[in-house]
């Protein structure tokens, strides 16, 4: 069984977005800032939805995307219930500086050391400007996107 664990996290944010410039994520539509996706998910009440990936080089990332996060299903269960947030780890082309740090903060916080790994998580900011994180669950390659969508609902039914 899946539980819930808070993990503190202190994150240099990086508001820049002068270095983002020129960089999509993998997935169109996903946010790759942190700080983004806390902004969204404070404003609309819903949870993240964190994808650490290899993008250009994991053959489980790349099933995960063709398998699930590029239907329309999908697109539109994700639009209802979720922020979406993209962890790129990729090794043919180079992430902004922001990012790259960013993203390895975010994997040591985790503990991610596969990929792919997919957590859902609740976010909040204490008054130092650190991130409190409120995990719900985590997945990995998942064959459909009603098996995928399926997982997060009953990750998200732990809200309470």
């Amino acid at each position: 069984m899946r539980y819930l664990m808070i993990l503190a996290v202190s994150l240099i944010v990086l508001s820049s977005t002068a270095a983002q410039k020129g960089y999509e994520p993998h997935n169109p539509g996903w946010l790759v800032k942190i700080d983004e996706a806390y902004e969204e998910s404070k404003k609309t009440g819903k949870p993240i939805l964190a994808n650490f990936t290899g993008s250009d080089w994991c053959g489980w990332c790349i099933r995960l995307t063709k398998s699930v996060f590029v239907h329309d299903e999908f697109k539109s269960w994700a639009d209802k219930n979720v922020v979406l947030l993209e962890l790129d780890f990729p090794r043919r082309k180079s992430l902004p500086k922001d990012l790259k740090a960013q993203n390895d903060n975010l994997q040591r916080a985790f503990q991610v050391r596969g990929f792919p790994t997919v957590w859902l998580f609740d976010l909040e900011k204490d008054a130092e400007g650190k991130f409190n994180i409120s995990a719900l669950g985590k997945t990995g390659y998942t064959k459909t996107v009603g098996e995928f969508t399926s997982g997060m609902e009953q990750m998200i039914a732990r809200r309470g």
